[in-house]
């Protein structure tokens, strides 16, 4: 197995969805593999879903081409497949390595580059298959004479009576008070007085 020659340092990343899940399985891989407890970035409580996360949004600003970004199972950096295939490969680019201690999957190598693109195959595989279904979804939809989007959260005459509000000069929270709606819902579907 070749190996890339890798001159940065071992960046580790750790995440916990719920303040009662325990890091502590996480830490024992980065210590495994030689990660400094002083380069290890975590954020506790939030959802991979979210692409935007702080700890990991600072690493990838502090990684540097070389080094190679740590985790213990790649479902850690993100909840889709499309989500961690596109960060890879953005660190790819980049010149940055990421080694995954549970999936066995290490970019410094040539194995680990292959399965690593195996991933991004099938990243974009699933992306065309959540095409077709919406795509398929929005015409069977139209063809039973309902269009997709979200459903309006005022009629014609509660917007209308919104923006008479909004032109007679009424704060923007007091209307979405006495229409039980959002303060966004009210700006949306308003207009600014003209002076």
């Amino acid at each position: 197995m070749t190996t890339t020659n890798t001159k940065g340092q071992r960046l580790g990343y750790i995440r916990v969805s719920t303040g009662k899940q325990d890091e502590r399985l996480q830490h024992d891989a980065l210590d495994k593999v030689g990660v400094l407890k002083r380069n290890r970035y975590t954020d506790h409580g939030v959802s991979g879903a979210k692409t935007s996360r702080p700890q990991l949004d600072a690493m990838l600003d502090d990684a540097e081409p070389g080094d190679i970004i740590t985790v213990y199972k790649l479902d850690r950096l993100g909840r889709s497949t499309a989500h961690v295939a596109q960060l890879i490969e953005e660190l790819a680019t980049r010149g940055i390595h990421i080694h995954s201690v549970g999936d066995g999957l290490d970019s410094t190598t040539n194995t680990g580059k292959a399965m690593l693109q195996m991933l991004a195959i099938f990243a974009e595989l699933e992306r065309s298959f959540i095409r077709e279904r919406t795509t398929a979804g929005l015409a069977a939809a139209k063809a039973q004479g309902r269009t997709g989007g979200r459903p309006k959260v005022l009629d014609t005459k509660r917007a209308a009576q919104a923006q008479s509000l909004r032109d007679a000069g009424h704060p923007v929270p007091d209307i979405a008070k006495a229409l039980g709606v959002s303060i966004a819902t009210v700006y949306r579907i308003t207009k600014a007085r003209v002076a």
